[in-house]
């Protein structure tokens, strides 16, 4: 038996290595949605300035901040506490009210200690998150967040998204050199390839202009500035159908709930003490139509006979209830086009599948590495020196991003419903590798909760599902038909992955320190003596 099941582990290998190097030297392919075809100069004006400085209508200041959502309402608390002048421009600062960015991973609430903005989940009815539970097939696994290092208040939160944003933004708004206002920026200025500031329509509709030696985008995942900045490669996988739930109890308390449902996940988590949200995942662009009662249909017909039986009445009533949300599912790696003047943060730079929930965990990270390389700085003004030294933020932020976003992907891809045998087999084979416990479940769930960011950490653990996967289909004895479905399964499995690393980066996300800008160090003349 241990014969089989080291050959099973053998070929595995082989096939998987044999895949990856026919991923990483083929040709490179369209993906879908394609790169975004819009010329550089789209979005960008030209402005001129006085004496060659930036100077603002209504006085100087350091950083413009693009943004008051998550990360630009973070960035702008960071920036103005290390005595930056930060202007943030907001399209709409009554509080949001959207479907997903409700819930933190355990490594995002660290994040969020470290840039002191940990009490912007208190007084918001925020709940604690410890784990998640799996449900398949009418069995169910615990998987909890492995926190025995870290002290009791370290866990992860869900909250109305609205709330923790409104919490953000009266905490950067205290500050007196951070100032928030009401407009919509229409393009970024531009003068010699350097991006000099912004103009954008005050609240009452007047046609303004602001500069900055540095501008910040962080206009969220429907940006209309990020094609000035990068090379948007978007695709929608799916749609989220968001309901809420109410006065229900989950079946296990404190932890986000994952159905691996046909034909996508179903997700539920607590969003207040008495709301459960619901995120129904529908694959593809379009969605069973809400106005003529499509949807209805589809949520009491295919999605109900999945739910939990102790939230099923509840799952029901909220659908009678009518308030049915929307919204698609957006992944875009990071093609950042390094610009002087300018920076892209946030989902306006890079998206992924938000199954596992790690939009702001990605956004709280890059702004600490930001903060980082920008401390030590006393000036903005020289722009391309600026923009070179920068250029260290792409691959410092990979560790966590990678691994985040890499994960998203992958996940989901494997916890959809497929007629094929072989993402069958990957299917039950990580439901059950999850289940076995200890280091099979507390290794995958660190890198989803950000607590272990670690690439070839989540490498090993995704081919390791794989060789579990084809040990079962191998054992006691081999079969021809093992044989061909764990090929296959291997192949599959190499499928999945190895395009999401390839769009990340090979070389940033497993050897970040051979690259030369790992290494930059602040411009000498710029720094605080």
């Amino acid at each position: 038996m241990v014969d089989y099941c080291a050959f099973g582990w053998i070929l595995a290998a082989v096939l998987g290595l044999a895949i990856a190097l026919s991923f990483f030297v083929s040709p490179r392919r369209n993906r879908r949605g394609g790169a975004d075809s819009t010329p550089r100069s789209e979005g960008v004006r030209s402005s001129s300035t006085t004496n060659g400085e930036c100077r603002s209508v209504d006085g100087d200041a350091d950083v413009i901040i693009v943004g008051a959502g998550v990360a630009g309402s973070a960035l702008a608390h960071t920036l103005g506490k290390d005595g930056r002048l930060v202007h943030v421009i907001e399209r709409d600062l009554t509080e949001p009210d959207r479907i997903v960015g409700e819930l933190l991973q355990p490594g995002g609430y660290l994040k969020l200690i470290e840039l002191g903005l940990q009490d912007c989940v208190e007084e918001i009815d925020a709940q604690k998150v410890y784990g998640y539970a799996l449900f398949k097939d009418g069995k169910n696994t615990q998987l909890s967040y492995p926190l025995e290092k870290f002290q009791s208040d370290v866990s992860g939160r869900s909250f109305h998204n609205g709330r923790f944003i409104q919490r953000m933004r009266e905490k950067a708004a205290s500050l007196p050199n951070v100032r928030l206002e009401q407009g919509t920026v229409t393009s970024l200025l531009e003068e010699k390839g350097t991006i000099k500031g912004v103009q954008y329509k005050s609240k009452n509709g007047e046609e303004k202009t602001a500069h900055a030696p540095l501008t910040i985008v962080c206009d969220g995942c429907f940006s209309n500035l990020r094609r000035s900045l990068c090379k948007p490669m978007v695709d929608v996988p799916s749609c989220f159908v968001g309901l809420v739930l109410e006065n229900c109890q989950l079946p296990f308390a404190n932890h986000g709930h994952v159905v691996l449902g046909d034909p996508s996940p179903i997700l539920f988590y607590p969003i207040s003490s008495t709301e459960i949200r619901c995120l129904v995942d529908v694959p593809g662009q379009k969605v069973p139509s809400i106005s003529n009662g499509e949807m209805e249909k589809y949520l009491k017909t295919i999605v109900a006979p999945q739910v939990p039986p102790q939230i099923h009445d509840a799952f029901i009533a909220a659908i009678d209830k009518g308030n049915i949300r929307t919204m698609p599912n957006r992944s875009m790696p990071a093609a950042p086009q390094p610009t002087p003047g300018a920076l892209l943060m946030g989902d306006a730079f890079n998206m992924r599948h938000p199954l596992t929930g790690g939009g702001m965990t990605v956004a709280l990270s890059d702004i600490v590495v930001l903060r980082n390389l920008l401390k030590p700085l006393k000036d903005l003004n020289d722009a391309p020196t600026l923009c070179k030294y920068l250029e260290s933020f792409y691959t410092l932020r990979k560790p966590v991003a990678s691994t985040i976003n890499t994960l998203a992907g992958a996940l989901y891809k494997v916890f959809c419903a497929s007629p094929d045998q072989a993402r069958k087999e990957m299917r039950q084979a990580c439901f059950d590798y999850l289940s076995l416990g200890g280091i099979f479940s507390n290794g995958p769930v660190s890198l989803l909760s950000g607590l272990n960011p670690r690439p070839l950490s989540l490498v090993l653990h995704f081919f390791a599902v794989a060789i579990y996967g084809v040990g079962r289909l191998l054992l006691p004895f081999p079969s021809p038909k093992g044989i061909w479905i764990g090929a296959r399964l291997v192949y599959s499995a190499s499928g999945i992955i190895f395009p999401i690393i390839k769009a990340e980066g090979v070389r940033q996300m497993f050897f970040p320190a051979t690259v030369p800008a790992y290494y930059r160090s602040p411009p000498v003349l710029k720094t605080i003596a």
